[in-house]
């Protein structure tokens, strides 16, 4: 008898530990959900504050190139957000059915970016000069795509000589900045807004006006999304709020109009 209630008593505790238990997964542990959010490389340091500020979740990051991140939503992976460093990904994965509808949220500009203290280019043309070690992004990703634009508006004999430089070309833009700050290129193109981020370490050459290609970065919820209200939420607060706040702290511009 005295061993039939020992196991009756050990039975309750488990069952009202297992419903404890129950009641905390479904309070999420007291706290708000995680987000998933897939987000261009540039974005950063623009996004890592306003996702410490972002109250209706927790916001996670995944940045990378936006052309891998892209490819890994149409191989079935599911962020809540995707925001792209520029509007031709989110517009292709949106006529596929993976995303709502994208808006446009920053814009941002390119430079030329060499180190800050000793190193030997100054100039756009002295980027072209022999012996200059150039690095760019792939083709593929936005920060590559732009980049070839540029070089197409530059003078042939500028162009060329660029090009003959490149020694590398990077998977993101934070690959880039990467070669420059530790020594391994004289000079190689980003955004302004990874300059800022340099903290120092890098010094923006300006491009000529005809040179500048037209740069905007667009975000949207993914289609099956778990938290659609904490999404949106996110996209919204780019728009107008604490995330349009921190992308103008880190020195991004509005969208075109």
């Amino acid at each position: 008898m005295a061993a039939d209630r020992a196991l009756a008593e050990r039975a309750r505790a488990l069952v009202l530990l297992a419903a404890g238990a129950a009641l905390l997964a479904g309070c999420g542990g007291g706290g708000a959900p995680t987000l998933k959010v897939s987000a261009a490389a540039s974005l950063k340091t623009a996004f890592t504050p306003y996702g410490a500020s972002f109250s209706p979740a927790r916001a996670a990051f995944s940045f990378a190139g936006s052309d891998e991140l892209a490819a890994q939503i149409r191989q079935g992976v599911k962020p809540d957000v995707f925001a792209s460093a520029n509007t031709r990904l989110p517009a292709q994965l949106y006529a596929a059915g993976k995303l709502e509808r994208p808006v446009d949220f920053a814009a941002n500009r390119l430079v030329l970016a060499v180190p800050a203290r000793g190193g030997k280019v100054h100039s756009l043309a002295a980027a072209a000069q022999p012996g200059v070690k150039v690095v760019v992004g792939s083709s593929t990703v936005p920060i590559g795509a732009y980049t070839r634009q540029v070089l197409a508006r530059l003078g042939p004999g500028t162009a060329r000589g660029i090009l003959a430089n490149v020694r590398s070309e990077e998977p993101d833009v934070s690959s880039v900045v990467a070669k420059l700050t530790q020594g391994a290129a004289d000079a190689g193109f980003v955004y302004v807004t990874d300059v800022r981020a340099a903290g120092g370490r890098l010094r923006a050459i300006g491009l000529p006006v005809r040179a500048q290609p037209r740069v905007v970065y667009a975000a949207a919820v993914v289609r099956g999304t778990g938290h659609p209200r904490q999404a949106r939420a996110f996209v919204r607060g780019l728009l107008s709020g604490p995330g349009r706040r921190a992308l103008l702290a880190a020195g991004f511009e509005p969208p075109p109009r």
